[in-house]
């Protein structure tokens, strides 16, 4: 293939080619991860981050080259999910920056743009560690510049600098012990490997099926059954989204939806300031699109046939729609000085964190880390001038930074709590009276005095820290790394908290959680109080998945 250069056409196939090449091997990214613990993680983090700038890439017609870099940026930011999440998103960022003036790219031109991706990326990341994600990244940024200057066709540009990266990948367990250990290479690194090697296929002009990100990106699918389908009174379900001229106003609103009443049924129309989502199910969607078309642009345009497909998309029901105008209703409300927003899981954990004054809670945790878009909602949702977040997950603090630096109305401020009980702890620190510093400093200076250990399965055998692990193990996981390896749940988290255990100690927590026990939780509390009589003991219903005990020491 003679190519010198690409335009934004060939850049939207590759990074398309390149998300679903991810997306195919998420599974397999997972089980590269270190600890064998059950959750998502990296591939699963990745893969709805980069499928969240699909999704924003697949509704484009025939996009210029900033139209394509503005998509994959802001749909990778705000769909960013977990560090490897983050730091994916921040490489899109850091190439679509370089790249979105122009109209083609050559060699030097790509090189450039993975250069300025890394910069990007280093900057998002606190302390980078080598061996990681951004290790891979870099490597294959410096042997595209070392190349770049000679190189005439990008194919065989794209393919050593895809060969260096998939050499680095190889080396990290050199990098990272803890990866030698567990006879893994680095979970990031693969997953940016997949894209590129998924991006190069697209450049080679492989067939890629891009019909699952729409999937992906949507709601659930429904079935009709045989007789259903001969029921259907109107037989077009047509979805769009129109990009509003103006503000629509309340009585136009009104008057639109009673226009798509006259023409169909099955009708959900939410409205903003910008767009307005619509669906409806009628037996012309020309009418309805006419209509639409003299408020704006449409965007996202969808019409099935439902006799001929059998199928139809879910929509968001009437009690959602009804949520979302109570919250716009509370908008009104002039705003507090201090909102607090907090990641849990679990029942007894989101009670918790209520009755202590959280005003919104995200669902998620090690299992599901919330996106940054999932932050930016809450903070949209929080009437506060000043909001604090409590991401109470390592993996959560940078879609949190994120969240903040995206932020403008309101100050954020991200108080790096890696667990639950530094959250409570943290939020127990708070003190009304106090300026938005000095309680940031204590809370910050509190959460550091906690430590956490966290009981849960292996998933598969491996080896960590000089611990071998067999699947079905019950594992004691410390804010380090391996705490306790045996096979009681209960006998393990004693053992956790031995390990955590200082003189100075005075409270131990436990929080057990959907898969424990209150009367073993009870037992649990009892030994630990005989065995340390100097520490007050406090039982929490938590109810979190995953995890049968949760337990702080402090």
């Amino acid at each position: 293939m003679n190519i010198k250069t690409i335009d934004a056409s060939v850049l939207s196939r590759m990074f398309l080619a390149g998300a679903k090449n991810l997306e195919a091997k998420k599974e397999w990214i997972n089980e590269l991860n270190v600890f064998p613990v059950p959750d998502g993680d990296t591939g699963t983090n990745m893969t709805m981050t980069i499928m969240s700038a699909a999704a924003e890439v697949s509704a484009l017609t025939d996009p210029d080259m900033e139209t394509l870099a503005k998509a994959i940026s802001s749909g990778s930011l705000r769909g960013a999910r977990g560090n490897s999440g983050v730091i994916l998103s921040q490489l899109l960022r850091g190439f679509t920056k370089s790249v979105k003036k122009a109209k083609e790219l050559d060699a030097l031109a790509v090189a450039a743009a993975m250069d300025r991706a890394v910069e990007t990326a280093y900057k998002a990341v606190m302390k980078p560690k080598e061996g990681t994600i951004l290790t891979v990244a870099r490597e294959a940024a410096l042997k595209a510049a070392e190349i770049a200057p000679e190189a005439e066709e990008l194919q065989p540009f794209f393919e050593e600098v895809f060969a260096h990266a998939e050499a680095t990948l190889a080396k990290t367990p050199e990098m990272l012990p803890v990866l030698k250990e567990a006879g893994v290479v680095d979970s990031g690194g693969q997953g940016l490997l997949e894209v590129l090697r998924g991006a190069i296929d697209g450049f080679l002009g492989k067939e890629v099926d891009y019909s699952d990100f729409e999937k992906t990106a949507g709601p659930a699918v429904t079935k009709i059954s045989p007789q259903a389908e001969a029921d259907i009174k109107f037989g077009y379900c047509t979805e769009f989204i129109i990009l509003l001229d103006k503000t629509l106003p309340i009585e136009e609103e009104h008057k639109f939806k009673e226009f798509l009443t006259s023409i169909g049924d099955s009708i959900v129309l939410v409205a903003d300031d910008e767009i307005v989502k619509v669906h409806v199910h009628t037996n012309h969607p020309g009418q309805a699109i006419e209509r639409a078309l003299t408020y704006g642009a449409l965007s996202r345009m969808k019409i099935d046939n439902m006799r001929e497909e059998h199928q139809e998309k879910l929509i968001k029901d009437a009690e959602k729609l009804a949520k979302q105008q109570a919250e716009e209703e509370k908008k009104q409300e002039p705003a507090k000085e201090v909102g607090f927003i907090a990641v849990s899981a679990g029942d007894g954990l989101t009670d918790i964190f209520k009755e202590l004054g959280v005003d919104y809670l995200i669902e998620g945790g090690q299992t599901m880390n919330p996106s940054t878009e999932d932050m930016l909602n809450a903070i949209d949702k929080v009437n506060a001038k000043a909001i604090y977040i409590l991401p109470n997950n390592k993996n959560i603090i940078l879609a949190a930074n994120q969240a903040r630096d995206l932020t403008e109305d309101k100050k954020i401020i991200v108080v790096p709590t890696k667990t639950v009980p530094q959250g409570v702890t943290a939020l127990i620190s708070y003190v009304p009276e106090k300026s938005l510093e000095e309680n940031t400093e204590e809370m910050t200076e509190a959460i550091a005095r906690v430590k956490t250990g966290q009981i849960t399965y292996a998933v598969r055998d491996t080896r960590i820290e000089d611990n071998e692990i067999h699947e079905g193990d019950i594992m004691g996981i410390g804010d380090k790394g391996i705490l306790a390896v045996g096979s009681g749940k209960e006998k393990v988290a004693e053992d956790t908290v031995a390990a955590m255990m200082t003189d100075d100690a005075e409270v131990i927590s436990v929080y057990y959680g959907a898969d424990a026990s209150e009367e073993k939780a009870e037992e649990l509390a009892a030994t630990l109080e005989e065995k340390y009589p100097d520490c007050e003991v406090e039982v929490n219903y938590g109810g979190q998945p995953i995890y049968y005990y949760i337990i702080s020491v402090e």
